[in-house]
């Protein structure tokens, strides 16, 4: 059986590799997606306590995680196609929303 630790340590990576693709990147389909690698190594520590302890609450709340990534997903890809649409890029910079 593996530790609990190595599973922590992973998902400390996945998060902190998300954290600097969200402060490092300026693209918004890659931060959208190290967004979406933080949820999971969120996912990942909930799933190695609820194993740890011997619970299901921790499992349970992953699908609850899960669903509501799934309806960011799509807002946020929907955003960011008439986002590219009005603006013709994807540079977080160069795309000011609140001035047209």
């Amino acid at each position: 059986m593996i530790p609990i630790q190595h599973y922590l340590v992973v998902a400390a990576a996945l998060f902190c590799i998300g954290t600097a693709g969200v402060l490092v990147r300026r693209n918004v389909i890659t931060m959208f997606l190290c967004i979406e690698l933080m949820l999971n190594a969120a996912n990942l520590t909930f799933v190695a306590f609820s194993r740890f302890l011997g619970e299901l609450h921790g499992q349970i709340f992953v699908f609850f995680v899960m669903t509501v990534a799934a309806a960011e997903a799509a807002v946020g890809l929907g955003i960011i196609v008439a986002l590219y649409r009005n603006r013709e890029t994807l540079n977080v910079d160069d795309a000011n929303v609140m001035k047209w």
